[in-house]
């Protein structure tokens, strides 16, 4: 029920869910996605995660997270919060495990991306990232990499997989990560096109409902 209800966007519905039996790390993930989106409940998400085995892949790429938001969002960035990012995927890549090393090779080059505006190097990371995905059939890890390996692409392309992105989500019923793709996808759309202006008559409803912080702050 938790990880339906995650998927749904009823972040706290998810956590409310959950027993005093829970998995300590599906806790963490979906406090860690709630900060995410909602960018509220930043200490709950910190404290989920340090309640993991500090050595353990999801801590490493969790701690990361948080780190990487908090500049991303200039939310009280800490001094230390580039090289924490960093370390953390690092460290698993380095694991062993291959789809956790999928998801830190994506979110390295998103860091890269975003953070660093580094563009020569984020490629070859998303393109392993999506060897990856492509390797064990996750469409749902697929639709976050196409996202971000989009904006590289020429505009045909770039338009194809913001699109494939956006399908692929909507089948899988993630809620949050559908509306953020129509929302990036109308943002590439022509201002005349009328897809652009359905796209954007579509997400904001949901948007608003859901408090997906950051695609509220761009009304």
């Amino acid at each position: 029920m938790a990880r339906r209800l995650h998927m749904l966007g009823e972040w706290d519905a998810a956590l409310a869910a959950l027993g005093p039996d829970a998995e300590p790390e599906l806790r963490a993930e979906i406090a860690v996605d709630r900060w995410f989106f909602r960018i509220e409940g930043h200490e709950e998400a910190e404290k989920a995660v340090g309640a993991l085995d500090p050595s353990s892949p999801t801590a490493h790429l969790l701690t990361a997270r948080l780190a990487y938001s908090r500049l991303l969002f200039r939310r009280d960035p800490r001094p230390d919060d580039r090289a924490v990012a960093e370390a953390g995927y690092r460290a698993v890549v380095e694991s062993g495990d291959e789809k956790q090393r999928g998801w830190a090779e994506y979110h390295w080059a998103v860091l890269l991306d975003n953070v660093d505006e580094n563009a020569a190097d984020v490629i070859p990371r998303y393109e392993t990232a999506l060897e990856i995905a492509t390797k064990y059939g996750d469409g749902y890890f697929e639709s976050y990499v196409i996202r971000h390996l989009a904006p590289h692409k020429e505009p045909v392309e770039r338009i194809a997989m913001l699109r494939r992105s956006l399908h692929l989500r909507a089948a899988l019923g993630a809620r949050p990560q559908t509306i953020a793709a129509q929302a990036l996808l109308a943002d590439n759309l022509p201002e005349n096109d009328p897809e652009r202006a359905e796209l954007t008559r579509t997400f904001r409803p949901g948007a608003k409902e859901l408090r997906i912080g950051w695609l509220l702050s761009e009304d």
